[in-house]
């Protein structure tokens, strides 16, 4: 009896943990929309060096 009272404390331990805050979900949810914005301005970075190099290639005679 005590072996099966030990294993379903266990396994609620382990339940309870699993379980996300509020404050859990808001953290990894700002980490991902940080993470969001940065590889948009990466990829408007990329863009803008992109037509800058179009714009010098246009203008510069060959």
């Amino acid at each position: 009896m005590k072996k099966l009272l030990f294993m379903f404390i266990a396994a609620s331990a382990f339940t309870f943990t699993s379980c996300e805050s509020k404050q859990e979900k808001a953290a990894e949810d700002a980490t991902e929309h940080r993470e969001d914005a940065a590889e948009h301005q990466e990829e408007a970075a990329k863009d803008n060096a992109e037509a800058s190099k179009d714009s010098i290639d246009a203008v510069t005679p060959q």
